[in-house]
Parts: structure tokens; C-alpha cells; sequence
């Protein structure tokens, strides 16, 4: 069933527009509908209209770690660069989910805010990371989050505190109750801002100077796996600038795939497949994606 856009006439929609606009990687199929909403009454009309009409949603966030396959998305997608404020009271920083967690964290260090630093350069936006519990550099979410507002598929906006989130390595409750992050709240202490600067500077350094930042990518493909590390683990099997159609095994980062000659998504896929078949032969270790898949496959 088509999404009714007629009946909400006053939120932006793009019907069967191009996701490979909107990800990381330049790759993915098109949306059947694509919602822009400009603040939570908007959000949650749609979001009511789905449920109405048994139409399947899909949130898609930064879109930074994230595949979305060539088949594009049924139903209706949304996106929400509107969701953008930032606000500091106290030692807690309140951020929508359409916020990137960059513009957070120089937020918390502009206010002398310190412990959002290990996120200076996480791509992602406030939404995605909550969902996923982002980390980087020895620090997650979790361990600054105090709570969440979060529209709930009956359509009722619920705050979540942390205890509630269930959070653990890249998972949050949010993954499995098909809610929409609407507002995450960071408890941060007092700190110098010159050397919450000096460390932001620091970690974005070093990632400059160990991911392929100038190719398109989502980011780190798997998950850690116990008492290993990917990259060398990938290396190690031979794989390291392997190349499937526009896809390769980062040689500046053996972790990451980048898009290095118009990929498709399904180069992608068969890329991913390929890794975790020759490191479970070599290695007998199951390799997780970390990396979000969603869509359909391509009709033959």
C-alpha cells in the first residue's frame, strides 16, 4: 500500500527518491516515500498514518553506518536533518536526533563539558548513535547517556533513563521496540575546555591518520570479535585491498570497505559475504556486522 501524502499535505515528501543520496556510502536503492518532518507533531502524524494504514517505517539517521540494499525501501522512510537543536543546562547536554554527534560534542566542549570527547569524530547523528550505542576510542553512549525521548510505534512519546535502554555492545532496546529516538541527554562534568579541545583534536587525529576518510564507507563494517581484532584478522586472510565491482577492503584500514568506483550495495554485500566465509575457513571465527543492512535485494 502507498503511503497516503495527500492527507499530509503541510510535511515534505519525495516519492521513489535515490537512499544513495542520503548514505555514506553513495550506494543504496530508492525509497517509496522519503518523510522530512520538521518537528515532533509532524513525526508523530506520520507515524499514526503508518500504523493506520499497516505501512512498514524506516528511520535511516545519518545514514553513516549504514547499508541500504540496491532494492531500496518499501513503505516510507524518514529522515530527520530537522531534528538539529542543541541545549546545555548545567552539566547535561540535551541533543535532537537529527543532530550529528560532531556538532554535540563541540557543543559539551564550548560549554567546558568533558566525557563526550571519544565522539569528536563519529559521523552519525544523535538518533543513530543512541540506537546503537555508538563508541569510539574506549568510550560508548552508555557511558554519558541519562536518558532519551522516543516516539513508540502507538504513536505515545515515552523517556527512556538508562537502565531502560538495555544498553550493550552496539545494541539499545531502541532495536527491538521499533521506536524513534527523538532527543538523547548527555551527563557530562565540569572540565577545561582547552584541554577537552586538546583531546577532541588528538582522536580526530587519529582517525585522519588510520581510516580512509577520503573514500565514501560506513564506517567500521564488524564487530569486535572476543580476543581479536578485525582489521588484522582481515589482513592476515589475505583480503586487505580486495576488490568486488566498486568495492574495496580499505588499504589504509582493513576494517572498513570503501567505495573506490560507483559500488552498488550488492558490491558491498558479496564483499562482507566473502570476508566472512574466508575468516570463518581460516580462523573459525564468526565475523558480526556492526554496519546496520536494511532494504531489499534486486529483483532478477
Amino acid at each position: 500500500m502507498n503511503f497516503p501524502v495527500e492527507k499530509l499535505p503541510n510535511i515534505e515528501f519525495k516519492k521513489d527518491e535515490p537512499l544513495s543520496k542520503y548514505t555514506f556510502t553513495k550506494t543504496g536503492g530508492n525509497a517509496d516515500v522519503l518523510a522530512f518532518p520538521k518537528n515532533r507533531g509532524e513525526l508523530v502524524e506520520i507515524v499514526n498514518t503508518a500504523r493506520e494504514n499497516d505501512i512498514k517505517i524506516t528511520i535511516i539517521g545519518n545514514a553513516s553506518n549504514l547499508i541500504i540494499k540496491d532494492g531500496g525501501i518499501r513503505g516510507i522512510v524518514i529522515i530527520l536533518p530537522n531534528f538539529h537543536e542543541i541545549s546545555v543546562h548545567d552539566n547535561e547536554v540535551t541533543a535532537e536526533a537529527g543532530a550529528t554527534i560532531i556538532n554535540t560534542t563541540i557543543a559539551a566542549q564550548k560549554a567546558g563539558l568533558t566525557g563526550l570527547e571519544f565522539a569528536a569524530g563519529i559521523p552519525g547523528s544523535v538518533g543513530g548513535a543512541v540506537f546503537m550505542n555508538a563508541g569510539a576510542y574506549g568510550g560508548e553512549i552508555k557511558d554519558v547517556f541519562s536518558s532519551a525521548e522516543v516516539l513508540l510505534p502507538d504513536g505515545q512519546i515515552k523517556n527512556f533513563n538508562h537502565e531502560e535502554m538495555d544498553f550493550a555492545y552496539r545494541h539499545s532496546v531502541i532495536q527491538e521496540n521499533g521506536g524513534i529516538v527523538i532527543s538523547g541527554t548527555f551527563q557530562l562534568n565540569s572540565g577545561d575546555k582547552n584541554k577537552i579541545q586538546d583531546e577532541m583534536d588528538r582522536l580526530n587525529a587519529l582517525r585522519r591518520s588510520k581510516q580512509p576518510l577520503e573514500y565514501p564507507s560506513c564506517g567500521s563494517v564488524f564487530k569486535r570479535p572476543t580476543g581479536h581484532f578485525t582489521g588484522p584478522l582481515i589482513i592476515k586472510a589475505g583480503l586487505q585491498g580486495k576488490i568486488i565491482g566498486g568495492a574495496q577492503v580499505s588499504m589504509k584500514h582493513a576494517g572498513f570497505i570503501v567505495n573506490i568506483n560507483h559500488a552498488t550495495a550488492t558490491d558491498y554485500m558479496n564483499l562482507i559475504h566473502l570476508i566472512q566465509r574466508t575468516i570463518k575457513e581460516k580462523f573459525d571465527i564468526e565475523l558480526q556486522t556492526e554496519v546496520r543492512i536494511i532494504g531489499e535485494d534486486t529483483k532478477l
